[in-house]
């Protein structure tokens, strides 16, 4: 009777122990709802099969009431995605030198994104964030230099730094140059190679916590500029996410 009574107790404090997990675990983004977004534009949606950005903000762990701070927005493509996935909660910082129509537009529709002209190498964003992201934009960064003559890249790796809470996400998505290629090919091919990226962004204080091949194309052979014809959006990319330490 003793040994049944314990472990009797020991069940009830395990179904206890689950159900303090279950209520503790973080909410998760309906991606799916967030794809079908009638704001989204046509050719948006043409770019996902290749861009596939359900699979990468589940990577980089967004979730509802997230900040976030997008670096270089562009057109908005990720922008209209990442609203939608943090919700009303939460709150998108687009930054950027310059703003596109599209996303002054977007602004005016969703109460949650701050479009921001920024001073190039900061992030002022007005509260911590829990993710940094940029895709297709670190290379561009090693092409133009802070106001002060300094390196660009390196300048917003330490804003990242300074904008995320403790234990918050630099994600950096970029197309792959070959093996060697290092930075030379950032003005030209508009390639960097990974390990360059890693370096830089681990000097800043950041720890590798994972990479992806959810973006690998073994077909391209690294030699091609991005934007040309065959190439353009099946270019081989590297997926990178950092981690400020806690």
């Amino acid at each position: 009777m003793k040994l049944s009574k314990r472990l009797l107790l020991v069940a009830t404090a395990g179904l206890a122990v689950a159900a303090c997990s279950t209520v503790a675990a973080p909410p998760t983004a309906d991606l799916t709802t967030v794809l079908s977004d009638p704001l989204r534009p046509a050719a948006d949606v043409a770019r996902d099969a290749d861009r596939k950005p359900i699979e990468l903000m589940q990577f980089a762990g967004v979730r509802p009431g997230m900040k976030i701070a997008e670096l270089a927005p562009g057109g908005g493509y990720f922008t209209r995605l990442l609203t939608g996935a943090v919700g009303p909660g939460g709150r998108v910082y687009a930054i950027s030198s310059r703003v596109s129509p599209a996303l002054q537009e977007l602004a005016a529709q969703r109460p949650n994104l701050a479009v921001t002209v920024a001073q190039p190498g900061t992030i002022p964003v007005t509260e911590p964030v829990d993710i940094v992201w940029t895709t297709l934009n670190y290379h561009d960064f090693k092409n133009n230099k802070t106001p002060s003559g300094g390196d660009l890249a390196q300048a917003l790796n330490a804003e990242a730094f300074r904008a995320l809470k403790p234990g918050g996400i630099y994600l950096i998505v970029d197309h792959q140059a070959a093996a060697g290629a290092g930075a030379s090919q950032t003005s030209t091919l508009h390639r960097i190679e990974d390990a360059v990226v890693r370096s830089e962004v681990e000097a800043a204080g950041f720890k590798l916590d994972a990479s992806s091949d959810l973006l690998q194309h073994p077909a391209d052979d690294h030699t091609a500029k991005v934007q040309e014809a065959g190439i353009r959006g099946k270019t081989d990319q590297f997926v990178l996410r950092f981690r400020k330490p806690r």
